[in-house]
């Protein structure tokens, strides 16, 4: 089964990484819109547009099913391309997002209050919000909008990111002392997870996604064998992005041991 997945960049090889090591059988070909990251700052129409072009790219070569590892992109877009473009255009697919997994998490986990870090598009979407308050769950949930991280990620300034994190992280616990969780509301901060559970050992529950979208994604597919179609896996790893930069050759190096790049 070939298995897509999509991002604006860094963030979602960390979700590439994990999945692949949960399901090291199946084929993975991962869309990355360098060319027009982040995402975070542009409208709903421009992330839609991106996403559709990313979906036929997966989709024609052969994808059954894309993960749209993008908070953003979920939040925006997700909804009326399951509702629209998956229809019309792939009946037989199938398009995921990661925030509904997240929310599940924190309802499984029985999490009264947290704290959200994401991109201001998806503070503004309220999407987390929403899907919380259609579960009925009494999870209070505090969002702060940190657009300053995914340029550092982006560029390997992962120590400064974590620095400025730990920042808000901080400031939000002396308006609220009561607080015991934090959500990494975007794949990117996932490289910050680390440096965040030491700062705050013993004191905060990171949910970082990359650990909650494998399991997610496991159990989805022993949920829906229809979508093992095609010839046999045979754990291939395919990597294209819209616009070549040297520093992801080291990045893809160390996070998926130096798979091969495709440019095609």
């Amino acid at each position: 089964m070939k298995i897509g997945l999509f991002d604006s960049g860094l963030g979602g090889l960390t979700i590439l990484r994990a999945v692949a090591k949960e399901l090291p059988a199946h084929d993975f070909f991962y869309y990355g819109d360098t060319a027009n990251l982040p995402y975070g700052d542009k409208t709903e129409a421009e992330i839609y547009a991106f996403s559709v072009v990313a979906m036929d790219y997966l989709f024609d070569h052969g994808c059954s099913l894309i993960i749209i590892a993008c908070n953003t992109a979920s939040a925006e877009t997700l909804r009326k391309l399951q509702d629209e473009y998956v229809p019309a255009r792939y009946p037989d697919r199938r398009i995921l997002g990661v925030i509904i997994p997240t929310i599940e998490e924190l309802v499984d986990r029985n999490i009264r209050e947290a704290l959200l870090l994401a991109t201001a598009r998806t503070v503004e979407s309220k999407k987390y919000d929403r899907e919380l308050e259609k579960r009925g769950s009494p999870l209070i949930l505090h969002s702060i909008a940190t657009p300053g991280l995914v340029p550092l990620i982006e560029v390997g300034k992962v120590d400064e990111a974590a620095g400025l994190a730990t920042q808000i992280i901080t400031g939000a616990l002396e308006r609220n002392p009561a607080l015991k969780t934090v959500v990494l509301g975007c794949t990117h901060y996932t490289e910050l997870k680390e440096k965040l559970r030491n700062h705050f050992a013993g004191r905060l529950v990171f949910i970082s996604q990359d650990e909650v979208i494998p399991r997610k994604l496991s159990a989805y597919l022993v949920a829906h064998p229809e979508l093992e179609v095609g010839e046999p896996a045979a754990g291939k790893r395919v990597i294209h992005l819209t616009e070549h930069r040297p520093d992801y050759d080291r990045v893809i190096a160390q996070l998926l041991g130096g798979v091969f790049v495709s440019e095609e």
